[in-house]
């Protein structure tokens, strides 16, 4: 059985390496200099999270918002 995951992405503007986490998973993260290894990485994080039982009663994600406000 397959579980879905939601990985926020962010670029690290000091390094230029790519930063992900899974919101709700505690100390789940990892990075990578392309998005395809940072992918890679994360499904390895999130096993091992899930092996240790940390996924268990997560948040359910509900999604991500952009607002802009004056300078």
């Amino acid at each position: 059985m397959k579980r879905s995951y939601t990985v926020i992405i962010e670029k690290d503007n000091d390094t230029g390496m790519y930063v992900g986490e899974v919101p709700g998973i505690s100390g789940c993260h990892s990075q990578g200099k392309t998005i395809d290894e940072l992918m890679k990485r994360m499904k390895e994080v999130i096993s091992l999270c899930a092996e240790e039982g940390i996924d268990k009663d997560m948040p359910k994600f509900i999604g991500v918002r952009q607002v802009e406000v004056p300078a």
